[in-house]
């Protein structure tokens, strides 16, 4: 069997890396022989991120546009024309059978290089939303993986495959069994219904907010028990807050090091609407409210959200209001499991566990 060369290019964010690195073990394990380079930007977690889950990556200068006036932009364009410089060089070396974009920085050079040079391409747009890049790649290459209803307003509808978002590893329906070792492992109490807040790896801080003026105001008179992830970023913050405000109520961690565990004890979840984070809550089953954060280009994740909330996946508070709404909408929702069902069993139903597969398996197609 003949090795099969492909170059898989993206990151800046989790919400890129895990895609991709999901995509490149389902690679792995096709039963094809695959040699798999990685091209990400200098500076980004993706370089090394991509390392640590066993694959080699070089990085390309490449930049974003910053949305504040900012004299980095007038070095924009050079760091654009050195990247796809870059890339020709690396495609004539590596000679790959296809190319893999999944969004980020890099993503764009690699594959204008790569599809100007007729190297097979396909791009996994994560998003309900399409972003610019991905717009104007999507004529150039031969495939486009979606996890999103209604994308042919953006791209061609010939070259669009709908497969879902690929998940990173140990994310499955929650078992039982799943459910008791997570109160065990976050010391929890069983008898209690759960609210678990994720705010990212960074945190969040409207959602940081949030909780806080609960804690304040309401949490001692409540039911239920709150799992909070507040994120690095936020991390002296919080925990001086939690010296004054001490919560039995309250299990707060800077980062959750088993998601699958959170996600199996909690019978709420407030998160944001990143599309990776999206998909890993269909294929877990559970009743979500989404926060969308309004930091992000074209306000993917309102996008994302609404996708579900207009099928009744989710609900939906958003950022400006949440300080205000957002743990009575919570604590409204753990009291009523009716709603609780409806909501599970719509969202299960938008999940696509074998994202990654599929996608390998397009790609394999892809290489002549």
């Amino acid at each position: 069997m003949t090795m099969k060369r492909i170059i898989i290019s993206g990151g800046g964010t989790g919400g890129h890396i895990f895609p991709a690195i999901s995509i490149a073990d389902a690679l792995k394990r096709s039963g094809t022989e695959c040699e798999i380079q990685f091209v990400g930007a200098l500076g980004k977690m993706e370089m090394e991120r991509v390392p640590k889950a066993g694959y080699p990556i070089i990085g390309l200068p490449t930049a974003g546009l910053q949305r504040k006036l900012s004299l980095k932009n007038l070095a924009l364009p050079f760091k654009v024309l050195e990247s796809v410089r870059q890339a020709k060089k690396i495609i004539r070396e590596f000679k790959p059978d296809a190319v893999v974009g999944v969004g980020g920085y890099a993503s764009a050079p690699l594959l204008w290089a790569a599809s100007g040079m007729k190297v097979p391409c396909l791009i996994q747009e994560q998003n309900s939303y399409a972003g610019l890049t991905n717009k104007l790649l999507g004529k150039r290459v031969q495939k486009i993986c979606v996890a999103y209803d209604g994308m042919e307003k953006f791209f061609p509808a010939e070259k669009i495959m709908f497969t879902g978002n690929p998940l990173r590893a140990g994310i499955m329906p929650p078992t039982a069994e799943q459910r008791e070792e997570g109160y065990a492992h976050f010391g929890l109490d069983p008898q209690k219904k759960t609210l678990f807040v994720v705010g990212g790896s960074l945190g969040a801080r409207t959602l940081n907010e949030s909780v806080q003026l609960w804690i304040v105001e309401k949490a001692e008179s409540a039911g239920f028990q709150v799992l909070w992830q507040s994120g690095k970023y936020y991390k002296e913050g919080i925990e001086k807050f939690l010296e004054s405000h001490p919560c039995a109520n309250v299990k707060n961690l800077t980062f959750v090091d088993r998601m699958g565990l959170a996600y199996a004890v909690a019978d709420v979840i407030v998160s944001r609407a990143g599309a990776g984070t999206i998909s890993e809550l269909c294929v877990s089953g559970k009743a979500t409210i989404f926060v969308p954060s309004p930091n992000v280009a074209e306000d993917h994740q309102r996008h994302n959200a609404m996708a579900l909330v207009e099928k009744g996946a989710a609900d939906i508070v958003l950022d400006s209001d949440a300080r205000e709404k957002l743990m009575d909408k919570a604590s409204a929702l753990l009291a009523n499991p009716e709603k609780i069902a409806q909501m599970e069993q719509a969202i299960i139903a938008l999940a696509r566990p074998d994202a990654a597969d599929v996608i390998a398996s397009e790609v394999l197609k892809l290489c002549k």
